[in-house]
């Protein structure tokens, strides 16, 4: 009888500790991990380019929310630094790597992104889940004066399979694999290279 109350006494501590865990909202510090073997490319140092990211997310609260073992969405998971400021930096360090100058005044050529979607979603399974995280962004290049030069839309996702718990530890994972992957494809795009280096007039760019 008395192991029958310890084991009961036992499972109601994990499950007021899980119950307390999930109702606490937690923070995350989310990461870029900049792309590896990126060459320079000819006539970007000529170039010097103006980034600026808008957040327009309809909910700017959070980037994910905790869930229970039924689905229910529990307490918000949100991110340590802004996140227009992340993601920022990730397409600065994508720049510099291809040997692009930043400027704030006076750039050649000037990136505007705006933000309207990065979330991660927690989806609960019956052994295990998964955290899906969507990136979503318009990205506009303008030359000095003002002309257009490129625009793209990107639509990103980063999983984290198989999960146990559906906590700001696996939606970090998802949403930072989700800006990996969002910088990929914008910076594997040829035209967007092409507009940043024809912003300077330089005719030799080798993309």
């Amino acid at each position: 009888m008395n192991s029958k109350i310890l084991v009961f006494t036992f499972c109601v501590a994990v499950v007021s500790s899980l119950s307390g865990c999930a109702l606490t909202t937690e923070q995350i510090a989310l990461n870029y991990n900049q792309q590896t073997g990126v060459s320079k490319i000819a006539g970007a140092d000529n170039v010097s380019v103006n980034v600026e990211v808008a957040d327009q997310r309809p909910d700017k609260s959070k980037v994910s929310c905790k869930k229970n073992g039924y689905g229910m969405e529990m307490a918000p998971i949100t991110a340590t630094e802004d996140v227009a400021l992340t993601i920022r930096k990730a397409i600065e360090q994508e720049l510099q790597s291809r040997g692009f100058k930043l400027s704030s005044d006076a750039a050649f050529v000037k990136i505007a992104a705006d933000l309207t979607r990065f979330y991660n979603d927690h989806k609960i399974g019956f052994f295990s889940g998964d955290a899906i995280a969507d990136l979503n962004m318009s990205v506009i290049v303008k030359s000095k004066n003002g002309d257009q030069l490129y625009s793209k839309q990107i639509v990103a996702q980063g999983v984290e399979p198989y999960t146990q718990l559906a906590t700001g530890n696996n939606a970090k994972l998802a949403l930072d694999r989700a800006l990996e992957n969002g910088m990929k494809i914008l910076f594997e795009d040829q035209a967007f290279l092409s507009a940043l280096v024809a912003s300077s007039g330089s005719k030799s760019a080798s993309l």
